[in-house]
């Protein structure tokens, strides 16, 4: 590793990021990451997506390194298809933290993404799922929500947007779990204390590199701890307001290739 390389290590998000419409990963992107690669930065997925969600997409990139999942609860080793670490959550305590958010609000709709290698994710009846092409286990009742471990819940409400969604569920249970906004409609509770940076710096640990050697790109709130542990945090053009006020640069959209016109001037 040279002193010149500008960042050791390239952490990307997927959905709205890295990835274009039907989870694909344009040539241009993919070839500015070859590149910079080959000039000895590592890449690292960072995603809220579970594991067996994104599967697919790492074997699609030819990814071969340690990616970081479920919103930095699950750390994955692409190379060997095993789980290095998982961090669930506590099932009695998602529960209530859901009863005590619908006692503000009313009725939310709910699902959870079980845990391990091949965890489901489960919809309780009135949940829409963001990504139907991926596959999920329709519940009859909510009670199915809690029949197997988890790594978070996912909340949606039939009248509140996302932002508002999230704001409240921070004030009545952000004590008691981590509340994050990660796409549109899609607002989760995690176990406390999981965020994309604690799971981005175990990789970084891993690797030997710190955090002002890391470049990070995102487009949602669920990126501000990354880009506040990484040295440079991209915020892509369609990003959410709050995270491009925290970016230290702002690029295209993902549609537009954003990463790859950074990563094609760093690693010219």
């Amino acid at each position: 590793m040279t002193s010149a390389l500008p960042y050791a290590l390239i952490a990307t998000d997927l959905d709205g990021t890295l990835l274009r419409a039907g989870d694909t990963v344009s040539p241009r992107s993919y070839a500015s990451l070859a590149r910079a690669r080959a000039a000895g930065a590592r890449h690292v997925v960072v995603t809220g997506r579970p594991v067996p969600q994104v599967r697919h997409v790492l074997d699609g990139l030819g990814y071969a390194g340690l990616a970081v999942c479920g919103q930095g609860a699950q750390l994955y080793d692409a190379a060997e298809g095993r789980m290095l670490s998982s961090t669930a959550l506590d099932r009695e305590l998602a529960e209530v933290a859901l009863g005590k958010i619908e006692a503000e609000i009313g009725e939310v709709y709910a699902a959870v993404d079980r845990d391990g290698v091949d965890g489901a994710m489960v919809m309780a009846p009135g949940y829409r799922m963001q990504h139907p092409h991926l596959p999920v286990v329709r519940a009859r009742g909510r009670a199915e929500l809690w029949a197997e471990p988890i790594l978070k819940v996912l909340l949606q409400h039939p009248r509140l947007d996302d932002d508002e969604l999230t704001r409240v569920a921070r004030e009545v249970v952000g004590h008691l779990v981590n509340v994050t906004m990660a796409g549109e409609h899609t607002v989760e509770l995690q176990p406390p204390g999981v965020t994309k940076a604690s799971g981005l710096s175990l990789v970084a640990g891993a690797l030997g590199l710190s955090p002002s050697s890391t470049i990070a790109f995102g487009d949602m709130p669920n990126d501000i701890p990354m880009f506040a542990w990484s040295g440079h945090g991209v915020a892509m053009a369609n990003a959410h307001p709050e995270l491009r006020a925290v970016a230290d640069e702002i690029t295209l959209s993902n549609e537009a290739d954003g990463i790859a016109v950074v990563l094609e001037r760093l690693y010219a």
